[in-house]
């Protein structure tokens, strides 16, 4: 009688093999140089931002009367450009970036996720900054690291989960954290804006690009925190009451802004104006920046540009800033939005979030001003995009602040039920779907 020997699990053959597989390490190698790529092309793209805002800067130094002619010439002629050859290229990024993850065409998502839109996009938003646009670059930069991850395929063959979403919301995720130095939060808004959901094949794939293309951002850029260092946090009943109103009003502004840009988006604008809108779009956006030009002027410059140096400058208190500033911010970001040229929400809603955060403080003198700002910066930009986890975690690692975690989840998740009661529909899905409502209409066309 033969003793039963006990059966060891084998290992499988094809686990065993993909250590010495070529095929397998090229397509890891080739993948792993896209993220490096996500990461020095959103530090280029930082890097020439910041040199536009500093060439109309220089401008506003010869007279603050000029932007009255640059800015519509600027604004009409990127929106000349983008209509007619990057119609791709328009808006924030981010709308486009999550249509593409829902196309069934795939040459619909070729043409929005293409190099050449992308390459479009990062110079177009630049020149929008240098004619005093109120517009950011990181939510373009979602729109170009998910098309520079999404284009591997054509050197390597993916896996069919990756070549559909995965490397989109890779490159999306990869692209904020570049952006804003802000690893964590990469991951957090590529699941809780982008994918909405967390697939165990992908998530390997996402925290890979994450990483390192922050680690590339860092070795160009050095390690460092966008807004800089605060340890501001609230203590007293009259600092947790200014939490509460910060979160109200971000809820309502940012509510009322993400219904009023939905609503432009689906229906237009009524009576001529709409008219014109329709038949004369270069003009409009003539017309939209000349209305920016005033607003700068009313508000003493403050309104151009993404507002990154408005929103250090109060949460450093090394700058006097009017309490209406935020009011003022969120006007010039809608207006530059209408008048259809490329360029982001994210840094101008920060900024406009900043002023409301400042404005509070002053309405209750007794309270720590650095506390509210932060809470500001994350209230209005939950109550715009109704993305509580992102909302707090972006600003948390921002001020690089982890006091004021309990603070910030309370204050976005209130901003974002009070926003979606002035809003439904959360802003950038919404966009999306209108996108590729309009992409399936061409299509059939």
């Amino acid at each position: 009688m033969k003793l039963l020997r006990p059966r060891l699990p084998r290992v499988r053959k094809r686990h065993r093999a993909s250590l010495f597989s070529i095929r397998l390490w090229m397509r890891r190698l080739v993948f792993w140089g896209g993220a490096v790529g996500v990461g020095l092309a959103a530090t280029a793209f930082a890097l020439a931002n910041d040199l536009a805002h500093e060439a109309f800067n220089h401008l506003l130094a010869i007279s603050p009367w000029l932007p009255l002619l640059v800015t519509p010439l600027t604004l009409a002629g990127v929106a000349a450009i983008t209509q007619r050859f990057f119609r791709g290229a328009a808006g924030s990024g981010i709308p486009q970036t999550i249509a593409a993850l829902r196309m069934p065409d795939g040459q619909a998502r070729d043409a929005v996720l293409s190099l050449r839109v992308a390459a479009a996009k990062m110079v177009l938003t630049c020149v929008s900054v240098a004619g005093g646009a109120s517009v950011g670059r990181e939510g373009p930069t979602v729109q170009v690291g998910a098309a520079l991850l999404y284009n591997l395929r054509r050197l390597v063959r993916f896996p069919s989960y990756l070549m559909e979403r995965g490397l989109i919301v890779a490159g999306g995720g990869a692209g904020v954290a570049a952006a804003f130095n802000t690893p964590l939060a990469g991951v957090v808004f590529a699941i809780e804006e982008m994918a909405r959901s967390f697939e165990t094949r992908t998530s390997g794939t996402l925290l890979t690009a994450v990483i390192i293309a922050g680690l590339a951002a860092i070795y160009v850029q050095g390690d460092y925190v966008y807004f800089g260092s605060t340890p501001a946090a609230p203590h007293g009943i009259s600092d947790w009451t200014g939490v509460l109103l910060c979160g109200l009003a971000g809820g309502v502004l940012g509510g009322g802004f993400s219904r009023a840009v939905i609503a432009f988006t689906t229906h237009g604008l009524p009576g001529r104006l709409g008219v014109f809108l329709r038949t004369r779009p270069v003009r409009f956006a003539a017309l939209c920046g000349f209305v920016l030009a005033l607003l700068g002027i009313a508000s003493g410059g403050a309104v151009y540009g993404s507002g990154y140096q408005e929103a250090r400058s109060l949460l450093e208190g090394t700058a006097e800033m009017s309490p209406g500033y935020g009011i003022w911010k969120i006007l010039a970001t809608f207006i530059s939005f209408i008048s259809g040229i490329p360029g982001g929400l994210f840094a101008p809603s920060l900024s406009a979030g900043a002023g409301i955060g400042h404005a509070v403080a002053q309405l209750l003198s007794t309270v720590d001003a650095g506390a509210l700002i932060v809470i500001g910066m994350a209230t209005y930009f939950a109550g715009v995009v109704q993305a509580p986890i992102t909302a707090f975690v972006i600003v948390m690692e921002m001020t690089d602040n982890h006091d004021m975690v309990v603070p910030l989840m309370l204050a976005t998740l209130l901003a974002t039920a009070v926003s979606r009661l002035m809003c439904p529909r959360p802003l950038y899905k919404a966009l999306a779907d209108i996108y590729l409502a309009r992409v399936r209409a061409a299509t059939s066309a």
